[in-house]
């Protein structure tokens, strides 16, 4: 915890001084970042919380319920009730000018299966969110990682169209210097112009695609776009994890968030479905109350003798009988929930396990393309190398260099591309495997 606020300080600091100098982070400092200041990362926080309440409050159901009430009523026009005494008709008028009935009441559940049920639940709700959160933060990891890569992969393309411009620069400075003592033609010249010109489309387009994989990096990071920060180190710094092997005999999905979430969600339907069932069984429940009433005149409410306390306590029993097949189709519906979500459990898993398949063989891939790429880099070097020396000796020419100075480019873009590659596919097969470390 004091590492965290040590980089958010340190980061903070360095965005106060905006324009001054570029903050430069690494991958662990911006995913430390992103897991702290990110809004989906508080906002599943927060959902915790919001479940825990939730269940504080299913909880409060099993404790005595006190509440305090009071009913006041002024009669403005008293009921007249007429009856025959004696075959002569009488009106009498019946009833008070006031009435008033409050004072204290108290129950508390003693038998209620679907309350408890529901208690359960309640804690299946927060395991859930609380497994939800956790998804929310694989899933950050993996957005900034990848995002992260992109960067540096963006850094590294640049890196080698500016060693393009800048060799094709220093080629044109040879060609013109050899062109001015009429050691060669001129169409050398014009062709070694007119590669310096198709350099800076590249190089231009590199610097853009810098400048966009650091605002998305940003944009993940929860920090004004404005603000400058940089990416550390390169893509070779990852040469050594691509010789990590994985035994696909050990690659399952037990902490898999999503099949974690769905087994969570299947034993809250099946609590649920239980919950229907119980809604048949009878409830007991303790009541019991301290009032006061008092009925009469104006001249006699307001008196001491007109208030009168009573009290009770007492058992109720509930017993369901019918409530027109409204349990039946609640019972239906839920085991049709419940089997609903097996067959998606199912359905996810088969999709997940053709997802590591997938993954799995995309780092392959991107290791076979390393070790071609690799090598290739090296002779390519070595051609562009010796095409340089034998123009400048008069026993080669132009396309040669460019021949050659194509054939490196594309080697090290894809060597670069092909870590990119292994990369993000190792990201992304560690989140479902749920190996990701936050």
């Amino acid at each position: 915890m004091k590492r965290l606020f040590l980089t958010i300080g340190m980061f903070l600091l360095g965005l106060s001084t905006v324009g001054a100098q570029t903050v430069e982070l690494t991958l662990e400092q911006a995913l430390e970042i992103a897991l702290s200041e990110n809004p989906t990362i508080k906002i599943a926080d927060q959902e915790i919380e919001i479940k825990r309440y939730a269940k504080q409050g299913t909880y409060a159901s099993l404790y005595p319920q006190l509440d305090a009430s009071a009913q006041y009523q002024r009669v403005l026009a008293k009921q007249t009730m007429s009856m025959d005494f004696g075959g002569e008709p009488q009106t009498i008028k019946v009833g008070s000018d006031n009435s008033f009935n409050g004072g204290l009441t108290a129950s508390m559940p003693i038998v209620n299966a679907q309350l408890w049920a529901n208690l359960k639940v309640s804690a299946l709700d927060v395991e859930l969110a609380v497994e939800q959160a956790r998804s929310s933060r694989e899933d950050m990891v993996e957005q900034v990682t990848q995002a992260y890569y992109s960067a540096l992969l963006a850094k590294e393309s640049l890196i080698v169209y500016k060693r393009v411009y800048d060799n094709a620069v220093e080629n044109n400075k040879n060609v013109r210097m050899k062109y001015d003592v009429g050691s060669t033609s001129e169409y050398d010249l014009i062709t070694s112009n007119v590669t310096v010109q198709n350099a800076i489309p590249n190089l231009i387009e590199a610097e853009n695609s810098v400048t966009l994989t650091l605002w998305q990096l940003k944009a993940l990071l929860g920090v004004d776009l404005q603000m400058d920060i940089a990416v550390v180190g390169s893509l070779m710094d990852y040469e050594s994890v691509m010789k990590e092997a994985y035994d696909m005999s050990q690659l399952d999905l037990a902490d898999n968030s999503t099949m974690k979430q769905l087994d969570i969600q299947e034993q809250m339907l099946q609590k649920a479905l239980k919950i229907t069932k119980l809604a048949n069984v009878p409830t007991l429940s303790i009541n019991a109350a301290y009032l006061y009433t008092a009925l009469g005149d104006d001249g006699r409410f307001f008196k001491s003798s007109a208030w009168n306390p009573y009290s009770y306590a007492g058992l109720q029993l509930s017993i369901p009988i019918f409530a027109g097949n409204a349990k039946r189709a609640a019972t239906r519906q839920a085991r049709l929930d419940l089997s609903n979500l097996q067959l998606q459990r199912e359905d996810t898993e088969r999709q997940l396990r053709v997802s590591i398949i997938q993954y799995l063989n995309n780092m392959q891939t991107g290791v076979k393309q390393y070790n071609s790429a690799s090598a290739t880099v090296a002779q390519a070097q070595r051609g562009y190398d010796i095409a340089v020396k034998r123009y400048e000796i008069g026993d080669g020419t132009l396309v040669e260099i460019d021949n050659s100075q194509l054939a490196l480019t594309q080697a090290e873009l894809s060597r670069n591309q092909s870590i990119y590659n292994f990369l993000v596919a190792k990201i992304s097969l560690d989140k479902i495997l749920g190996n990701v470390e936050f």
